[in-house]
C-alpha cells in the first residue's frame, strides 16, 4: 500500500531543464568548524530550488557559497567546484564582486540602505557603470520595481527613504535592488521569515512570476512554502545533501529517513 502524502504538494514540476549552476564536491569549514561536506547539487535554470533542513545543517552556507559570499566571513574557507552555465566561480582569478553581479542575493531581513526609494534600486546599476545618463538610470530602476512588484505602490514616492516603508515593501525593495544589476540567479536567505501572512503571500507569488527570468535558490524553514514556491528541493542534515529531487516527491515519498524524520516533525 503506498505511503500517504505527508504534506499538500505543489502541481507537479516540468520536466528538468539543463542545469544553470553545478556544485561537485562543496566543503565549507569557520575556522576549524565544519558546516558543508562534500555537498554535490545541481540548479536547474529557471526553476526554483528550495533547501530546507534543520537549522545549523548548511542551508544557508551553501547558498551563500554561490555567490562567494563566504569569502567575506574572517577564517571561512571552502573546498570543491561550482559552475556557472559551465564556468568554474571558485578560481582565484574570477572576480566575486562582478561574480555577485550575475548572482544576486536577498536576505531574511529586509535590508534597504538609509537612502531613498530611488537611490536603493539605482546604486548597483550606478556603480556597476549600467547606465550612461539618468534617463537610462530611471528605466533600470522603473524596470526593476516593476519587476518587484512595487512600482505602483511607490511611482509617486521615489524620494521616499526606503526605511520608511512597510516590512514587506522594504523586501520588495531589496528584490528591486538585487534584480537592478540584471542577474542571472537569485539567492534567497528565508525571505519571508521576518513577515506576516500578507506579505508572505505576496513574496511566494512574485518567486513564482520571477522565475520565469530568472534562476531562484531559496532557503526556507517551512515544508508548506517549499511546497508553494519550489520546483525542486534538496534536503540537508548536518552539513551533508540527504537526498534532492522534483518537490512533490521529496515531500510526499522521500527516499530517506531523514528526510521523512524531518517533514514530519521528528527531528528539526
Amino acid at each position: 500500500m503506498p505511503r500517504p502524502s505527508l504534506i499538500h504538494p505543489a502541481p507537479a514540476a516540468d520536466p528538468r531543464p539543463p542545469a544553470k549552476i553545478s556544485a561537485q564536491g562543496v566543503s565549507a569549514w569557520y575556522g576549524a568548524v565544519r558546516a558543508l561536506e562534500d555537498v554535490s547539487l545541481e540548479i536547474p535554470v529557471n526553476r526554483v530550488t528550495a533547501l530546507i533542513g534543520p537549522s545549523g545543517c548548511g542551508k544557508t552556507t551553501f547558498l551563500r557559497c554561490l555567490n562567494r559570499m563566504n569569502d567575506t566571513i574572517p577564517g571561512a574557507r571552502v573546498a570543491g567546484t561550482i559552475w556557472l552555465d559551465g564556468a568554474d566561480i571558485t578560481r582565484p582569478e574570477v572576480d566575486a564582486a562582478e561574480l555577485r553581479t550575475r548572482v544576486g542575493m536577498v536576505f531574511q531581513k529586509p535590508n534597504p540602505f538609509p537612502k531613498s526609494i530611488f537611490d536603493n534600486v539605482a546604486y548597483g546599476p550606478r556603480i556597476h557603470g549600467l547606465a550612461r545618463s539618468r534617463a537610462e538610470l530611471g528605466v533600470i530602476v522603473e524596470s526593476a520595481l516593476r519587476h518587484a512588484g512595487l512600482w505602483d505602490e511607490v511611482k509617486d514616492r521615489l524620494v521616499t527613504l526606503g526605511t520608511a516603508l512597510s516590512g514587506g515593501q522594504q523586501q520588495r525593495l531589496c528584490i528591486a535592488r538585487a534584480i537592478a544589476t540584471q542577474p542571472e540567479v537569485l539567492l534567497m536567505d528565508e525571505p519571508a521569515a521576518a513577515l506576516d501572512p500578507i506579505a508572505t503571500s505576496l513574496i511566494e507569488a512574485l518567486i513564482d512570476t520571477l522565475r520565469e527570468s530568472y534562476t531562484i535558490v531559496v532557503v526556507t524553514h517551512s515544508m508548506q512554502q517549499a511546497a508553494r514556491i519550489s520546483q525542486r528541493t534538496a534536503f540537508l542534515e548536518r552539513g551533508r545533501l540527504v537526498e534532492e529531487g522534483p518537490t512533490t516527491e521529496i515531500l510526499s515519498t522521500p527516499r530517506e529517513k531523514q528526510t521523512e524524520d524531518y517533514i514530519t516533525g521528528k527531528i528539526g
